[in-house]
């Protein structure tokens, strides 16, 4: 029985000395608190000039829709909500992969297709590739893109697919993203 006091009385006796050291204000002035990981890392910042609220219009300067890129997950991730002009929606999920230090994009469409592309930063933007999936028929085909920020401080985004194995490469969207005005 006195051992079993004893186990519990010294735990109890220490409760208030646990309880003082969490409520010390001395202890708030120890560490700030650091920056998520991923602020920290100057390459997750490389696609940062595609974040904004955009009108998007084609070549011929007619509007096709409206894309919103926000940074999120303590800037690890950029996520990208599509509203197209004719109703189309989708969704992309964008980040640096640091295990392969690539940036990869998976884009999803109510459309029914999705698309899975990684690459990286180049002298004309950030070029990314790989393939396109058509749900409805299954099939899978070469896809890339290419986000290059302008002059003017629009964002030209300008997609190809290859329906012959990456042997020759067709249009398939561009777009001239331009920040919307703020109301």
């Amino acid at each position: 029985m006195k051992l079993l006091n004893k186990l519990v009385i010294l735990p109890l006796s220490v409760l208030p000395l646990v309880a003082m050291s969490q409520s010390d204000p001395d202890a708030s002035q120890e560490a700030a608190p650091k920056a998520p990981a991923c602020e920290q890392d100057a390459r997750f910042r490389e696609f940062d000039f595609w974040v904004g609220e955009w009108e998007v219009h084609d070549a011929t300067g007619t509007f096709v829709g409206e894309n919103s890129i926000s940074r999120e997950e303590g800037g690890c991730l950029l996520i990208e909500n599509w509203r197209g002009a004719k109703g189309s929606t989708g969704m992309s999920i964008n980040y640096l992969d640091k295990v392969t230090d690539a940036w990869v994009q998976s884009w999803h469409a109510a459309g029914g297709y999705q698309i899975t592309i990684r690459g990286g930063l180049t002298d004309e933007g950030m070029l990314l590739s790989g393939t396109i999936h058509y749900i409805a028929n299954g099939q899978t085909a070469p896809f890339r893109g290419l986000w290059t920020p302008l002059p003017d401080g629009r964002v030209r985004q300008y997609f190809e697919q290859s329906n012959d194995d990456g042997a020759t490469w067709e249009p398939w969207f561009e777009g001239f993203y331009s920040r919307k005005r703020p109301d």
